[in-house]
């Protein structure tokens, strides 16, 4: 992923984290999407919530993410290592093009940018709570710019490959486990790439489908 694109892909997440949370959970925004949504399928009986998508500058939505098992929480009182989720981003495959203002180029997105979409999502619900407030922001910058190179380097020795069921059909995705959680990515189809992350709930014999009623998730 070139600068450009990583800068256009940076300013969409903040901008998605920076809405108010009402927004951030509406199901309005998925309603949206001109791609389809995946979630967990339906071996899966748990819980399962919104929680944003992300937009590009003219609007038009460019990824978004479920939630599943207990939403993770990063207050103080917290214990993360009993916490149980999983997260799924639906990444629009999109080809290289102008930006909305005409002012420079986006490059395509790929796999790497689902890996690198779950593994932020991955540091910004598992970071040291009982850290000093004064260094979060050092160890949120660090982590961050190491899941930008595990996601430039999909095929290095930090990432294995796991087969996981899409809408019933086996595919490879890209898997890491790390301390705080595990994250993976591949392609569901021609229309969007998969990310995922996770914590207390293990990536092995996990599936994912289409999510035919966004609004089950709007809890």
């Amino acid at each position: 992923m070139e600068t450009t694109g990583r800068l256009g892909e940076r300013g969409v997440a903040a901008a998605a984290q920076g809405m108010p949370a009402d927004a951030r959970r509406s199901v309005d925004g998925y309603l949206m999407a001109a791609f389809p949504w995946y979630g967990l399928d339906e071996a899966f009986t748990g819980p399962r919530w919104l929680m944003q998508v992300g937009a590009a500058a003219d609007g038009i939505v460019e990824y978004g993410s479920t939630g599943h098992g207990e939403e993770p929480s990063l207050k103080v009182e917290t214990d993360m290592d009993q916490q149980r989720f999983t997260v799924v981003v639906t990444v629009a495959s999109r080809p290289g093009r102008d930006s909305s203002d005409g002012t420079g180029k986006l490059e395509a997105t790929s796999v790497s940018s689902a890996a690198w979409l779950a593994g932020s999502g991955l540091l910004s619900c598992t970071w040291p709570t009982r850290m000093e407030r004064a260094l979060r922001q050092d160890w949120l910058d660090q982590q961050t710019a190491i899941a930008w190179e595990l996601a430039d380097d999909l095929e290095g020795e930090s990432w294995s490959q796991l087969s996981l069921p899409v809408d019933g059909v086996p595919t490879d995705f890209h898997y890491r486990e790390s301390e705080y959680g595990w994250v993976l990515a591949g392609t569901a189809n021609e229309d969007v790439h998969i990310g995922a992350y996770g914590r207390g709930m293990s990536a092995y014999g996990l599936g994912f489908a289409v999510v035919k009623d966004i609004a089950r998730y709007d809890g």
